[in-house]
Order: C-alpha cells, then structure tokens, then sequence
C-alpha cells in the first residue's frame, strides 16, 4: 500500500504494533458496532479525526477498544498504533512518557527531561499514519492539554477514546460517539457459558458434549444450564458480571442449590468475591462531586429492575433536601440538571423517553445499586428491609424510646435516617411492624401489603413519607416538618384537616370517596410545588369578604395540578396559580349550564406548559369556542368532540410540540390542516375517531418527528406526503385496518428509494381486550 501526499513523501507499509495491552479479553457479540467503527477509522477523510466510546463501568469499553486495535484490518491501515491508559491523577508529562513509553521510544534519560518530551513525541509521529488509543479519560482538561501533540498531517490518522463521561466525548467531538449498548439475552449466554463452563453452548448437542468433558460419565447436571440461562439474564448484559460470574462458577462446586443461591443473590455474591469489580465500580462513584453523590446513593433506595419515574425522583430529591438552589432557576430545573450529569456519566439509564423526548423512567444497574446499598449502609445514609424489618440495626427495630432524648440513644440508633421498605414474595402474610425511632426522616414503602402501625409518626424530622396503604393514621398531621406525601385513601379526619402539614411540598393522594372535597384550607398551604389527585376534588377558594388573609393567598410555587375532577376555571382560582406549569383535568359532571367551568379563562395561565383535559360527558357544547395560553408545549385532549374545522385553535399555538388527541378528541370525517400551523409539533399521537380521510402533506407538519395511531379504523390512508417530512424518525400503528398499514409501507419503501435510512414503520397488533387495558384510566400508584 503506497499513498502519496502532496510532498511526495510515501507511507511505508505498516511497521510496528506498539503498546497493546498483552491481556486479551474475550468480546462477545457487538460484531455490527465492530464493523461500523472500523469503517469509520478507515474512511477517506484525510484530516486528523477523534471517535469516543461511551458507557458505564464495566460495559466492555475497554475490550471492545482493543478488539478494534488488533484487528487486523487496523493493523493493516495504519503505520503507528499506540495504547495508553489515562488515569484520574493523569497530568499533560505523564501521558507524554506513557505514549513515548508505548511507542518504545523513552529512555532514561528521558524521566530526567521536561521540555523536549512533547518534542520527541511530536516528530515520532509526523509523517506517519497513526491510530492512538487513549483509554478512560476523565477529564475534558487533560484532552485540552494533550489535543497539540498530534501532528495534523493530512494522512488520515485518527485518535480513539474511551470514557464514561459523555460531556468529555461531546467536548472532544461532538458529531463522533458511539454509546456502547448491553448485550442481548443470547450474547449474555455465549459470554457466561464460555466464562463458566469453558464454552460456548449454543445447542444440545454442545451441552451434551460439555457435560463429558467436565463431568466425564457421571450424570450431567442439565439443571445447571437452565439456572445458567437465568444467571446470564440477570446480569441485565453488562459484561463485566458475567465475566466475572462466569469465572467465579468456573471454579466453584457445579451443584443446582449453590447457583440457585447465585441466582437470588446475584450482585452481592459478585462484589463480596471480587475486589477489582468494587474498584472499577466505586470509581464512578469516588469521581462524583457531594452534590451528585447523595442523589446517586438515594438512587439505592428503590428496589432492584424498578422502573423509577424521573418525575417522582426529582420531587423526593428536593423534599430530601439534596437540590442546591441556584438564582434564576426552579428545584425541578436544577434536578433535572442533577439527573442528566448522573446520566451522561453513565451512571443512571435511561428507560424510557416523553413524547418530547426527555427522560420519563430511569433506571440503575443491579452492580451499580449494590455499591448504594453498600456505601449507604457504611455512611448510614438509608437501610433497605422487607415487611420482617430484617436488616434494620437490631436496636432500632426492637427498641421503644418515644420518651429518650437524643443523646440517650445508641450511634447507630440516631443514625436511621432513612427507610426503604421492599417486598417479599417469600414472606407470605402481612407482617404490620413499627419503626419506634424519633430520628427517622424518611420512610418508603413499596410493598403494598404491608400495613406499617403508627409509632414512628413520632419523628418531626420526618421528611418524606410514601406509604402503599389505605389506612393512613391521622398522627400523620403531627408531622410539621413532612414535605412530601403519598398515600391512598385515609380517613376523613386526616383528609380534612391536611392544611396543617404547612411545610408540604408534594401531595400524592387518591381516594375512594368520589364524593370527597379537600378542605378549603388546601388554598392556604403555601410551600405546595406538586399536587396529584386521583378521584379528589378540589374545592373553591374562600370568596372575597371571607376573611382578608384567605382572599390574598397565592400559591406562587405551585407547578403542577392533576387530576382534578370538574375543575372550575374562575378568574378567582387561576390568580392563585400564576406559575402553574402542568394541569390535568377531568369532567364527569352531565350538567346543563357548562360555562359556570370557565374554560375560556385558561388562556391566563401564562406559564401553562402541559395541559390534559378530559371528558367523560357526551358532546360538551361550550367548547366550540375555547382557547388555550400560547405557552402550551404539550396538549392532551379527550372527549370533546369538537368539530376537525376548530383544530386550528390547537395548531396556532406557536410552542406546542407535543398534541395527543384521545378518544373522540375531534369529531368527523375529514381533516384537512391549514398551512402555517403546527410549526413545532414533534409528537402527534392520534387514539380512536372516526376520521376517514387525512389530507395532509409535509408543509403542514414541517418537523414531526413521530406519528402514533391507535385504533384509527376508519382512516383509509395516512397521507403519502408525510413520508416527505425530513425530520420524520417513526411511524406507529396499533390495531390499523389492512389500508392504512398498506400506505404505511408505500411511505416506508418510498423513502427506502430516495436514500432516507432513518425512518422507521412499527405495526403493532393488539386485541380488543389488549386495547381496552392498554388505554383505560391509569390506576393510581404511588411510583408510576
């Protein structure tokens, strides 16, 4: 291979493989990824070009780097390949010396030197065609300090990085980073079969043959490959478990009883027996600054696969205290801001997205929860039980001090601070308990049958209380210091006398009673950000000439309000919310007289981002003329039966990115959009109407992004002109007829055809019953 430059200076064929790591680490699967950053290094773009490869500890960053490097097309490509390892304490002459060191060209002489290395490096490597590898970086300084070493030449070398922090690949080059992906079931099995057994087991008849190598003619086990099968799922694809599970199986003794116990206890059996996966995870956790290192820990405090809403996260982080305010910015916003860091270091996945493409549910590795627990527990910060209150300090869960100061107590008494009360499948009946401590500050139960008696209601330092449980005592109103409440239910004592939680931030409540008015005095609960009703009323505020103080009170904090049930939108109410940003509401009163409502008025809600309004009343006839505030993002509307000709009332606001209509949103049989609306729409979603024909194009909905129809059964086609939206990535039908999947695919096959890869057609089949469940009305839950 000879390539000329403009110079007329040749390359040589490769010369050298320089300073790869001697051990080699097994790479299962990822062939494609393989394929695609090969391609990459070896396209034809002459410039010097960086790559990172992102994800958490342990997902293979480093494996997959040096699959990369001793690839043989790699080898073929380039004249100079050098690996470095970058560590925390990493400085600018420390990396010089490891490079010139990987490139087998430091001397002695060279540890004495300070100025001439950088130098050194630099003419060593002009000229050449190089591939440098430098991996775990952790610092955006340390790539700021080390960028000028490189030659740019115009010889096409390129520069690959792995880290765990994606602000350091978005700094380094934001237009190349591969975000490594955990492997799929099957990977997971070829991966931990090798490491367990010694090979990979793919069929029958590679089992059998592994059963007599390993255990000669006795019988073989079959047992183990079922529970091994688990044993592999359960390490939820992330490498560095199996790996390390595989190995510690490979040497113990092969029974069904000890690796069911490996199945129970998956991620405690792999850090108590591997002290190097402890430093590779806690290292994550050592880089982290205070502030993100207590909202990491809480991250401990949910059971294992839990699926936590983000919205629930970042209410119980602020009532915890966890949020640094910052001027000019909301607790939310800043959380939020917490949450991305912890995400972006790969420390939080993310499970699901909102329609506008944030994050909805998160989730933790079951390593990664093991190091929370674990530093939890040794810095006291929360204590995971079951309904037994099994892991408690025996102290504190046998102990009854309601009448001791705090300085009478144990350490470890006054150190329970938080509780987090998990399920027990095996634990088969209702084991009702107490936590008698008057330290505790938050208490967490998710498992919904367990009944928790009362005497821990002594604590006024409680902070957080989410109690699965219908019975909530009316000692909860003691707790003046309460910021956040989740419960079902409760008596009308309780219910009625909530206004004297006054430090209550967020109010989760449901209640069978449909016909239940929270008291008037919810109106004068001033530290209330987030309020969620389910099956509650909300009453009317006190009217003027009540009483001065009651008229006068604004709850200027309060940002979200859902579900009201008949909600009326007077002038009155709206003024006492100027900053609400979410509001759900719900009609189900069959009344004559429909402007006592008041929706006309919810166009003053200036900062009204979210807006869902449903009706479960036939055909509201006051909606004809209906408006909306223009700071709307995101709309969803159920029932209203409102004519297709007035959905120009939703596609002139000027921020909505995200439109739902449900069931019956709009009535007839035609929709023909207006050009010049729907300008930011991103999201449309659309849920049974009797809609038969769409006639639409690209210029109405200029940057949609995903298109969702559900149960449309009368709509004949979607209009072929939407395929020529470019923002365009997905297109969704649930329970389509056979006409409107057909047009699905002429959209899909058109784009094939003029070059557009990133669309996507998904047709998902459903039963009528599916359905029905599917979109019913959420339950409540506490969490979700």
């Amino acid at each position: 291979m000879e390539i000329e430059d403009g110079s007329g200076v040749q390359d040589l064929q490769p010369r050298t493989s320089l300073g790869a790591p001697s051990d080699k680490s097994t790479m299962v699967g990822l062939d494609d990824e393989l394929i695609q950053i090969l391609e990459w290094l070896e396209r034809d773009s002459s410039r010097l070009d960086t790559l990172s490869i992102v994800g958490m500890a342990g997902i293979g960053k480093t494996t997959f780097a040096r699959k990369v490097y001793d690839h043989q097309r790699i080898q073929m490509t380039f004249h100079i390949r050098v690996w470095v390892t970058v560590s925390q304490n990493s400085n600018e002459r420390k990396i010089v010396l490891d490079l010139l060191d990987s490139m087998k060209k430091l001397t002695d002489e060279m540890h004495k030197e300070t100025s001439d290395l950088k130098q050194v490096l630099y003419q060593n490597l002009k000229g050449w065609r190089y591939l440098i590898i430098m991996d775990d970086i952790w610092d955006t300084e340390v790539w700021n300090d080390i960028r000028c070493l490189f030659p740019e030449d115009w010889k096409r070398s390129r520069i690959m990085l792995t880290t765990r922090l994606e602000s350091v690949a978005v700094h380094v080059n934001s237009h190349a980073l591969h975000c490594m992906r955990f492997l799929n079931d099957d990977e997971s099995w070829n991966l931990f079969s090798e490491k367990a057994f010694g090979a990979r087991i793919n069929d029958d008849e590679s089992w059998n043959l592994l059963c007599k190598k390993v255990f000669g003619e006795d019988c073989c086990p079959h047992e183990l490959n079922q529970i091994g099968t688990e044993i592999a799922k359960n390490c939820r694809g992330l490498p560095l478990a199996i790996v390390l599970i595989g190995g510690l199986l490979s040497n113990s003794t092969k029974t069904q009883s000890y690796w069911e116990y490996v199945v129970k206890n998956l991620s405690s059996v792999i850090t108590s027996n591997d002290d190097q996966c402890k430093k590779i995870m806690d290292l994550s956790y050592d880089n982290l600054p205070h502030h993100l290192k207590v909202c990491f820990l809480y991250m401990g405090i949910f059971p294992e696969d839990y699926e936590i809403p983000v919205s629930q996260l970042v209410k119980l982080w602020i009532a915890e205290g966890f949020i640094e305010p910052v001027t000019s910015k909301s607790l939310e916003d800043v959380a939020e801001e917490y949450l991305l860091n912890l995400v972006e270091r790969s420390l939080i996945l993310v499970s699901k997205r909102s329609s506008k493409g944030k994050t909805k549910m998160c989730k933790i590795h079951d390593l990664l929860r093991e190091l929370c627990v674990r530093e939890a527990r040794k810095e006291s910060f929360f204590h995971v039980t079951d309904r037994s209150l099994n892991g408690l300090p025996t102290d504190i869960s046998t102990s009854h001090v309601t009448n001791k100061s705090l300085h009478d107590l144990p350490t470890n008494f006054i150190s329970l601070h938080r509780v987090s009360i998990h399920p027990n499948t095996e634990i088969k009946f209702v084991h009702a308990e107490s936590l008698p401590t008057s330290t505790v500050r938050s208490v967490l139960n998710f498992d919904p049958m367990l009944h928790l008696s009362v005497e821990f209601l002594n604590s006024r330092l409680l902070r957080v209380l989410a109690l699965n449980s219908f019975d909530i005592p009316t000692e909860t109103l003691k707790l003046v210091n309460l910021r956040y409440l989740a419960c079902v239910s409760g008596p009308r004592e309780f219910l009625s006398s909530l206004y004297k939680l006054r430090n209550l931030q967020t109010l989760i409540l449901s209640c069978t009673d449909l016909s239940f008015h929270l008291p008037l005095e919810i109106w004068r609960m001033r530290q209330l950000r987030h309020v969620h009703l389910y099956m509650v009323n909300l009453p009317d505020p006190p009217k003027a000439g009540v009483e001065e103080e009651h008229c006068l009170t604004i709850l200027e904090d309060l940002q979200t309000l859902s579900t009201v049930i008949n909600f009326r939108c007077t002038e009155d109410i709206l003024r006492r919310i100027p900053n609400l940003k979410k509001l759900g509401i719900l009609y189900v009163d069959i009344r004559v007289d429909w402007s006592d409502y008041h929706l006309n008025n919810l166009a003053r809600l200036q900062n009204l981002e979210a807006l869902k309004c449903l009706f479960d009343v036939p055909y509201p006839p006051f909606l004809q003329n209906l408006t909306f505030p223009t700071s709307l993002k995101k709309l969803t509307l159920r029932g209203c039966f409102l004519p297709w000709k007035d959905i120009t009332i939703v596609g002139s606001l000027p921020n909505l990115q995200v439109l739902k209509l449900k069931r019956n949103a709009f009535n007839g049989l035609v929709w023909e959009p207006k050009e010049e609306q729907f300008l930011q729409l991103t999201f449309l979603l659309l849920v049974e109407n009797n809609l038969e024909e769409w006639k639409a194009n690209h210029i109405h909905f200029p940057k949609l992004q995903h298109l969702i129809l559900f149960n449309c059964r009368r709509l004949i086609e979607i209009p072929r002109g939407i395929g020529d939206i470019p923002t365009l990535q997905k297109i969704v039908l649930f329970y389509s007829n056979d006409s409107l999947v057909t047009s699905a695919k002429n959209i899909y096959e058109e784009q094939c055809d003029s070059g557009n890869e990133v669309l996507q057609i998904h047709i998902v089949e459903m039963t009528h019953d599916e359905i029905q469940e599917y979109w019913a009305p959420s339950k409540f839950v506490l969490w979700k």
